[in-house]
């Protein structure tokens, strides 16, 4: 009976380690979706590109479209033909009114400029970009100077300006002012030239390169949220380690012809750009 018995469990157990043998493996349990990556916009793209193909445009600016991703840029910060936007402080040749004003043709483009001063470069930017538009009315004949009323903007960019305002102890002002033009979720899109963030911060800017993290501190500091990044302006070849700061680089070339093929080859700066909200 005992052997009987032990025989028994034995087939049982051998039994049971067959089952198991041959049983499938779990099937793995499903991957977390990732969040989908926004589709182009491509109605808007096609509004871009055709603005930078206008031949109203000047030779000068149409020469760095590579280096300042225009399409990509915009499309980042959801720019749409009839959107109410504002440009704070373009700079004397226009460039990216060139491109906003002609993409906005079903919305609104306002400019606001830097105050009028006896500073003799800022008189000659200021009648620079007036001449500019004034030359062209069928392209720039809808810009207005200043800002919607009663905060109307969908959107403001401010385009290779926030280190100038640092420089000059006006960023918190400025910042602000472009906060009251917007409604409500509006956007604030910037781009400027990035700091290397192993050296100390300069609240100041003098190089012209601007601290990341800090301008978005900054930014937040003043009722924005920071809604992305991109890397669509970065540029990993840009040292930022120049005796004449990022004004070394083109266009500029403060350096003249001395090592101009070194900075032609790296070309224009390591830039941020930054999305943001109004909260």
């Amino acid at each position: 009976m005992q052997s009987r018995a032990r025989g028994t469990l034995l087939f049982l157990a051998a039994a049971l380690l067959g089952a198991c043998a041959a049983a499938p493996p779990p099937a793995p349990a499903p991957a977390p979706a990732l969040p989908k990556a926004p589709l182009r916009d491509e109605a808007t793209a096609s509004a871009i590109e055709q603005a930078l193909g206008s031949a109203h445009r000047s030779a000068d600016n149409r020469a760095r479209d590579t280096d300042r991703h225009p399409v990509e840029t915009l499309l980042f910060f959801g720019i749409k033909p009839e959107m109410t936007v504002v440009e704070f402080w373009p700079g004397a040749g226009g460039w990216y009114t060139e491109v906003l004003a002609p993409l906005l043709k079903e919305g609104r483009l306002y400019v606001v400029q830097q105050a009028a001063s006896d500073n003799p470069y800022i008189t000659r930017a200021l009648k620079a970009y007036a001449d500019k538009l004034g030359a062209q009315p069928e392209i720039y004949g809808k810009v207005e100077i200043g800002t919607p009323p009663n905060g109307g903007a969908d959107m403001v960019v401010t385009m290779l300006d926030l280190h100038a305002w640092l420089s000059l102890g006006k960023a918190q002002e400025l910042i602000a002012a472009m906060r009251e033009t917007l409604k409500p979720g509006g956007i604030l899109g910037i781009v400027d030239h990035r700091a290397d963030p192993a050296k100390s911060l300069d609240p100041r800017a003098s190089n012209g390169y601007v601290n990341e993290d800090y301008a978005i501190s900054l930014i937040t500091a003043a009722g924005f949220e920071l809604v992305s990044r991109s890397e669509v302006n970065a540029n990993p070849k840009d040292t930022k380690d120049y005796a004449q700061g990022v004004w070394t680089l083109p266009p500029d070339y403060r350096m003249g012809n001395r090592d101009r093929a070194k900075y032609e080859a790296i070309g224009e700066s390591d830039r941020f750009t930054l999305k943001f909200r109004k909260r």
